[in-house]
């Protein structure tokens, strides 16, 4: 049997709310729920000032509904966007007791930089951003091959795909079926070609929306980076949603990111939105790898005459004026949505081809400057948990 919204607001309907008296419910906290493929999601509104102190109330909410027969994940997030019935007096709820901490082990020498102090994901080395100021651009394909780029350069390698909206990786990698759980809380990643992803669009059906609030992003992003056996990794590449939302903040403030990657085609509208994200980046203490230009030139396929459809040295020109690296010059060729469309990357399937070719010197150029960052003393110093 499928699961039910009545289900689960019958059994959301056993957990206390903050006055102790009613539950979640009744009190009119539980948002709209939302479900696909047996997998609810919803969020619990609470005030702002209280969200850390009601964690545990989360907690028991999203134990609650997995314990229904059928339903096969959970993912619950506190939102302060309106006050709930009964919230504005309802009586502090004493926190629960904290464990005893235990020894972490950290590196030998302190972590430096503004991004040091934020805690890292277990079995990953460095995170790295693959983001664009607005869609269309490849960004999702330039996230893969730049991944894939890594691992050819014998790095253990991770991709996380956090566009919720419009997850590509799936498809672009070939990918189908569902990840099995390592216990009952934990993913395990999907593999393809020796490199662990893991994509909403695992969880959900491709044809199915994500109507998602901005805490319902930022709870799944945390999921897919905590809930994860993620590792032993030397790179996670994070294929961002395009813009500068909630996803980008979360990622920005919830782990320690070694550095962004921004992608952009080189006409002048494409570049005012990559400014923007490149911008944001910056804003947040994250370290800017460099500006790749995608679709720089189309490479005709009989006669392999270039023609720049778009312009070109767009991108080069914007990384000089705003002083960061420039990464390479992807073009254009017909066997990138071929290779695309059948889930395999043209860094494995035409290594050797213009695109490849080029995807790989990105990737050369990223890791050069992880490891200079590394050296600076800025990359991030990821502390186990």
């Amino acid at each position: 049997m499928s699961v039910t919204r009545e289900a689960v607001i019958d059994k959301l309907s056993t957990v206390r709310g903050p006055d102790f008296k009613s539950d979640i419910v009744s009190l009119g906290l539980v948002s709209e729920i939302f479900i696909a493929d047996d997998k609810v999601f919803f969020s619990i509104t609470v005030p702002a000032e209280r969200a850390e102190e009601l964690e545990p109330l989360r907690a028991a909410a999203e134990q609650a509904v997995k314990s229904i027969p059928d339903v096969k994940g959970a993912v619950v997030a506190l939102t302060a966007e309106r006050e709930g019935g009964g919230m504005a007096d309802a009586p502090p709820q004493r926190p629960a007791p904290r464990p005893a901490p235990q020894p972490q082990p950290r590196p030998q020498e302190a972590p430096q930089g503004p991004q040091a102090a934020k805690p890292g994901v277990p079995g990953v080395d460095a995170i790295i951003a693959v983001a664009s100021g607005k869609g269309g651009v490849g960004k999702s394909t330039t996230a893969v091959n730049l991944a894939l780029g890594l691992k050819a350069l014998g790095l253990k390698v991770g991709l996380l795909d956090a566009d919720i909206y419009g997850p590509s990786v799936p498809r672009l990698l070939g990918l189908k079926g569902k990840p099995e759980m390592v216990d009952s809380k934990t993913l395990r990643p999907m593999d393809a070609y020796g490199m662990q992803v893991m994509s909403i669009g695992f969880l959900v059906e491709e044809e199915t929306p994500m109507i998602w609030r901005g805490p319902m992003v930022m709870s799944a992003l945390r999921q897919m980076l905590r809930d994860v056996a993620w590792g032993p990794l030397d790179v996670l590449v994070v294929d961002m949603p395009p813009g500068t939302g909630d996803a980008q903040l979360t990622m920005a403030q919830q782990v320690p990111l070694a550095g962004a990657v921004i992608v952009s085609t080189p006409q002048d509208l494409a570049l005012i939105d990559a400014r923007k994200g490149l911008n944001m980046f910056r804003r947040v203490d994250v370290p800017v790898l460099g500006i790749v230009e995608n679709m720089s030139y189309f490479l005709a396929p009989d006669t392999g005459k270039r023609y720049d459809i778009f312009g070109h040295g767009g991108a080069r020109h914007e990384a000089e004026r705003l002083g960061v690296p420039f990464l390479g010059e992807v073009p254009l060729t017909m066997d990138v949505r071929e290779t695309s469309d059948t889930g395999t990357p043209v860094v494995i399937s035409n290594p050797e081809g213009a695109q490849g070719k080029t995807y790989r010197a990105v990737a050369a150029k990223v890791l050069e400057r992880l490891r200079a960052e590394s050296e600076a003393g800025e990359a991030p110093a990821i502390v186990f948990e």
